[in-house]
């Protein structure tokens, strides 16, 4: 994943990187809102999910201390990051505001 990672978020669009744990609750809640987003976003945003456990190495470089921690991507830079489950309105005015 990590060679290919450096890839995906070099994207001119805004891409959206979901650090999670299969056994965190709180990404469990997450995981349908960010598909809610996606869905009303469309071909605006990729979102992708790392699991941090089997991302050791990507989850230290950039430094995700807990879970869900979201990150923004675009053109390879990290414009945003918060941890933590954010509503479907947050993610999408996000998102819109750096595309």
């Amino acid at each position: 994943m990590k060679s290919n990672f450096s890839e995906i978020i070099k994207d001119d669009k805004p891409v959206l990187v979901d650090f999670y744990a299969d056994w965190c609750g709180p990404c469990k809640m997450l995981a349908p809102i960010l598909e809610d987003a996606k869905s009303e976003l469309g071909e605006g945003v990729k979102i992708v999910k790392i699991d941090v456990d089997k991302n050791e190495a990507l989850a230290g470089k950039y430094q995700v201390k807990g879970v869900p921690t979201l990150i923004l991507f675009k053109n390879g830079e990290q414009i945003w990051r918060q941890s933590g489950v954010l509503q479907k309105a947050e993610i999408v005015q996000l998102v819109k505001s750096h595309q």
